[in-house]
C-alpha cells in the first residue's frame, strides 16, 4: 500500500470519527430556553430593583422634587441635603456604632456557639441526649419572638440586660437553631478519618476542633455569619422592646423615633433608609461567593 493510500485512509477515519458515521454529520441538540422560569426570575428581579431605584432616586432629590408626585423621575439636580439632614436628625454615627456592636457580637457568638453545638451533636448522634437536643433546637425555629416577647422583656429588665448586650444574647439564641441546622449538614460531609489521624498524633478534642474542624467550616461560617448579620442589623422589634434607654437604640429604631421629624421631607426619609441598608448590601455583595459555596458544600456529602 502506497503512502498516498495510507494518508487517504487516515483522513477518512478521522472524518468518520468526527461525524460518528460515514458521510453523516452529528446532530447538535440545541438547549431549549425555559421561558417560564426566565419570566419568573425577571419579575422577581424587578420587584427588588424597582424599589431600590426609587429609594436611590428619592434620596438624591431636593425637597421640592421629592413631593412633586413623580417618584420615578431622575434627580435634577442631584442633591445631598437629604443625607446631611438624616445624618444629623438620627445621629447616624451613634446609631450605626451601636448597630455595629450588636451585629458583630451576634455574628461572632452565633458562629462559635453553633459550631460547638453542631460538632457535639454530629459526633455524638448515637446518644439520645444529643439527638434530642438537635430536635429541640429545630423546634425552637418555629417560635417567633413576639410570642415570647413579654417574658423576655421582664427577664432582661430584672437581670439588668435591657441594653445592647441583652439584644446580643437574645439575637444569638434566636439565630442558634437555624445555624445549627446548617452546621450539622456541613459537618456530616467531613470524614472521620481526619479526626482519627489527629487523635493518633495525640491531639485532644479541643485541639482537633480548633485546628482541623473549625478551619474546614470556613464556607459555612461565612453563610451563618451573613444570615446573622442581616438579621441583627435589620432587626427592629427586639431592640425597640429590650433596650430601655433611647440613647442606646440601634439605627432602625432611631429612624422610627425620628420619623415624625422627617414630616413630608421624603428625600430625608429615603436618604436615611439608604444609609441604613447600605452596609447590609455591601456585606452581602462581598460575601455571597462564600454563602453559595457553604450552601452547596453542605448539601452534598463528600
Amino acid at each position: 500500500m502506497s503512502t498516498q493510500t495510507l494518508i487517504a485512509v487516515e483522513a477518512e477515519a478521522a472524518r468518520e470519527g468526527r461525524t460518528g458515521r460515514k458521510g453523516r454529520a452529528p446532530r447538535i441538540r440545541m438547549e431549549r430556553v425555559n421561558w417560564s422560569g426566565t419570566i419568573i426570575l425577571i419579575l422577581c428581579a424587578v420587584t427588588v430593583l424597582l424599589p431600590l431605584y426609587v429609594t436611590i432616586s428619592m434620596a438624591f432629590k431636593t425637597t421640592n422634587q421629592a413631593v412633586d408626585g413623580n417618584a420615578f423621575s431622575l434627580p435634577a439636580p442631584f442633591s445631598i441635603d437629604g443625607f446631611v439632614q438624616a445624618w444629623n436628625l438620627t445621629k447616624f454615627p451613634v446609631g450605626a456604632g451601636i448597630s455595629l456592636l450588636v451585629t458583630a457580637g451576634t455574628v461572632v457568638a452565633t458562629i462559635i456557639l453553633a459550631a460547638f453545638a453542631s460538632y457535639a451533636i454530629v459526633r455524638n448522634w448515637d446518644r439520645r441526649l444529643f439527638r434530642y437536643s438537635f430536635f429541640y433546637l429545630l423546634a425552637a425555629m418555629f417560635i417567633p419572638f413576639p410570642v415570647v416577647a413579654l417574658p423576655q422583656i421582664q427577664l432582661t429588665g430584672r437581670v439588668g440586660l435591657d441594653n445592647p448586650f441583652g439584644v446580643i444574647i437574645l439575637a444569638t439564641m434566636f439565630q442558634l437553631s437555624f445555624s445549627v441546622l446548617l452546621f450539622t449538614a456541613f459537618l456530616r460531609s467531613i470524614p472521620l478519618e481526619l479526626e482519627e489521624s489527629a487523635r493518633i498524633d495525640g491531639a485532644s478534642t479541643w485541639q482537633t476542633f480548633w485546628r482541623i474542624i473549625f478551619p474546614l467550616l470556613g464556607p459555612m461560617s461565612a453563610t451563618v455569619g451573613i444570615f446573622a448579620f442581616l438579621y441583627a442589623w435589620n432587626d427592629f422589634m427586639m431592640p425597640s422592646l429590650i433596650i430601655s434607654d433611647p440613647a442606646l437604640q440601634t439605627l432602625p429604631v432611631r429612624q422610627n423615633l425620628f420619623q415624625t421629624q422627617f414630616s413630608n421631607n421624603y428625600n430625608v426619609s429615603f436618604a436615611s433608609y439608604l444609609m441604613a441598608m447600605a452596609p447590609a448590601i455591601v456585606a452581602y455583595l462581598f460575601t455571597q461567593r462564600w454563602v453559595m459555596e457553604g450552601v452547596t458544600q453542605g448539601a452534598v456529602k463528600g
